[in-house]
């Protein structure tokens, strides 16, 4: 009897995802910022974050509660379709096949405060694809990239966003950190984006899914360990420059302030809403939703 197992055949697509999304290109990149990090291409996976959560939960049960260390290395999943993709608040994340980046990143982290860590992402993966002053990609507040558009209502289009989960080891201080991002790169059809939808394309013509990752993916990683080192104060001017709230009246969902004007965010990375009577609010993420209401004082 002939015991010799012969191993499935790897699915064509996902043969050739290396080659088409330049992973040896982009890992020995990425490597040489952050050595043993792994990067992996999926065809279809429900959601990266989710699937990188599990993953980081796993390499804790296999090191055990009394490991300080535990064996979780740097990785960058990229799936070319999410069936169960997620935006902040629970809200579903759209993307198409191609027309779409989507991406997550889990790294070990131990900053002192981990108040405006989205924003310095956000300011990392703005200045990756617009370098050029002024931007024309704007921050708002707290985690989505938008288009500036002075003729969409809302004085721009959203771009991308970003979604932030943590899972903490038992030593309490470093946490594997998640960090999911969504670039629309080609135009697409949004129906539930009341903001409008906006594309990579419209300032960058030649943009894919794959040159866009090799722009944007060791300038996350990048302005994530920089984070770690300086904080959200580090980047607190250069956000300012991309702020699309700035100045703007907004509306919000906190109990007691239905509406007031932008003052930019302070040295941790919280909102400042001026109320009508004068009163300056901190407002932090995971707490309010902001929407800008252009053309309008408070």
């Amino acid at each position: 009897m002939n015991n010799t197992h012969t191993a499935a055949p790897v699915p064509q697509a996902q043969a050739d995802l290396p080659q088409r999304w330049g992973v040896p290109t982009l890992q020995q990149r990425l490597q040489a910022l952050e050595p043993h990090l792994e990067v992996e291409v999926m065809v279809s996976v429900g959601s990266t974050n989710s699937t990188l959560l599990e993953r980081a939960a796993t390499a804790s049960r296999q090191a055990g509660p009394s490991s300080a260390c535990p064996p979780f290395r740097t990785r960058l999943l990229v799936a070319e379709s999410q069936t169960q993709g997620r935006g902040r608040q629970g809200r579903r994340w759209h993307a198409s096949p191609g027309a779409s980046l989507t991406f997550s990143m889990a790294l070990t982290l131990a900053p002192q405060d981990w108040s405006g860590l989205s924003l310095a992402v956000g300011v990392a993966l703005a200045q990756a694809l617009d370098p050029a002053q002024p931007p024309s990609i704007a921050l708002k507040w707290p985690n989505d990239l938008w288009l500036r558009d002075a003729n969409a209502p809302a004085g721009g289009r959203k771009l991308g966003g970003v979604l932030i989960e943590t899972t903490g080891w038992a030593s309490g201080k470093e946490r594997v950190c998640v960090i999911g991002v969504g670039l629309n790169v080609q135009a697409q059809a949004v129906l539930e984006a009341s903001s409008g939808v906006a594309s990579l394309q419209e300032i960058w013509p030649q943009a894919s899914a794959a040159a866009a990752l090799a722009r944007v993916a060791p300038a996350l990683l990048q302005g994530v360990r920089q984070f770690e080192r300086d904080g959200f104060a580090g980047v607190q001017t250069a956000f300012a420059q991309r702020d699309l709230l700035q100045g703007q009246a907004v509306t919000t969902t906190q109990a007691g302030l239905p509406g007031g004007r932008a003052e930019g965010v302070d040295g941790v990375g919280a909102l400042l809403v001026r109320s009508p009577d004068g009163t300056l609010h901190r407002l932090v993420g995971g707490e309010v939703s902001v929407r800008p209401l252009f053309g309008r004082v408070s």
